[in-house]
């Protein structure tokens, strides 16, 4: 077994004029290590699409996971879905990443732009073998991987970006690849590739897109532990079972809140210095602990990063807020959301006598959400979290 983990990122937006979006991504994980990826490019725009999109990619990850062949899935969206009485097609396009074990990705190919792969930061041109099934050409490729190798995955909204207007005939294959290459050197996660790789195909669709355009990006990286310690324990002592615990952990440490810090550095012997700097005014100055790697206020800031995840969920519209700045929920956000892949959490459950001020909208429940919907945010993004309270 390797030390490979996948890092998942994808990014929609609608034909201009509609609500719903007619591609659709949906991902299962078979288990820790094998997931399966479908994205499907339903027929015409908006609410049929949307359902013939979803639908496909739906039955083909369901049982595609449960370890049915390409050919059964074929099969079984062909007579599944309704037949389009003009086009008198039965179902969406769709591409399959199946990445087995951290080792193998399997790639399904049926009438969506070939799958670009990047390896070494430059397009790597994989072997395709072809296969007829229910009279439908389909490619499949099986390719072994390796640390930092990245899959792109698109609906034909992307290649067809600026089509009659910047471009003649579109945004040839050539250009995209020659477009992520030097994205992909930046050592920017899935998400914020597949963003880039989006918002380019709107700019060139004058924000007015023309089609569903949707990019579904597989990064393969090296698993990188984090612990996130946020709050005093119940019972004074544990404290310094706490601690050790923490900073026994292999990786980076981050410490939320004040009390907490101070503990912290009691326990290591070493000042606690704060700092007076206010990157933002909305998130509280962050403080210095040698031997801890960030330092933060707890409530207000915890507050922010999960508002920062919501969207990086999303549409990741803020990431510019939080990527290139140094306050203590953007510091947060990196540390988490782009270097990490297996989150640690360290739980107090002691209850701060300054947030009982019935004036104060803070409380031990609202401290409690915070950390579940934080936890349930990074689950979404592909993190391992183990949760331990005291």
């Amino acid at each position: 077994m390797n030390n490979l983990c996948v890092d998942i990122g994808w990014k929609s937006i609608n034909h201009h004029g509609e609500q719903l979006c007619g591609d659709h991504v949906d991902i299962v994980e078979q288990n820790d290590d094998s997931t399966v990826i479908v994205l499907a490019d339903g027929l015409g725009s908006g609410v049929k699409a949307s359902i013939l999109s979803t639908l496909t990619s739906k039955i083909i990850s369901t049982m595609m996971a449960a370890g049915l062949s390409i050919e059964e899935c074929v099969s079984t969206i062909a007579a599944t879905l309704p037949v389009c009485s003009l086009r008198g097609v039965a179902y969406s396009t769709f591409t399959i990443m199946h990445i087995i074990n951290n080792e193998t990705a399997e790639i399904i190919q049926y009438d969506n732009p070939q799958v670009i792969v990047l390896r070494n930061n430059k397009n790597y041109d994989y072997p395709k073998t072809e296969m007829n099934i229910d009279g439908k050409k389909i490619f499949k490729s099986v390719i072994h991987l390796q640390e930092d190798d990245v899959f792109i995955a698109m609906s034909d909204g992307c290649p067809h970006a600026g089509i009659g207007t910047s471009f003649n005939f579109g945004w040839k294959r050539e250009d995209i690849i020659d477009f992520m290459e030097v994205m992909s050197m930046t050592g920017l996660t899935a998400k914020n590739l597949s963003t880039l790789l989006v918002d380019e195909c709107d700019k060139l669709y004058g924000f007015e897109p023309g089609d569903d355009a949707t990019a579904c990006v597989v990064k393969i990286r090296k698993r990188v532990p984090m612990n996130l310690l946020f709050g005093p324990p119940r019972d004074r002592d544990d404290c310094d079972k706490m601690m050790s615990l923490f900073f026994s952990k292999e990786g980076k440490h981050i410490i939320c809140g004040g009390t907490t810090s101070s503990i912290a550095a009691r326990y290591l012997g070493k000042p606690l210095q704060a700092t007076l700097n206010f990157e933002k005014s909305d998130v509280p100055p962050i403080a210095k602990i040698e031997g801890v790697d960030l330092v933060t206020e707890g409530v207000i800031t915890m507050n922010k990063v999960i508002e920062y995840a919501k969207d990086y969920l999303g549409d990741n519209e803020l990431h510019d807020h939080w990527n290139f700045k140094q306050d203590g929920a953007s510091l947060i956000c990196q540390l988490l959301f782009e270097e990490a892949t297996d989150i640690n959490f360290y739980v107090g459950r002691a209850i701060n006598p300054a947030h009982q001020n019935p004036d104060l909208p803070i409380n031990f429940s609202i401290k409690m959400n915070l950390v579940e919907e934080l936890s349930k945010s990074l689950k979404q993004m592909g993190k391992r979290i183990k949760l331990s309270y005291f």
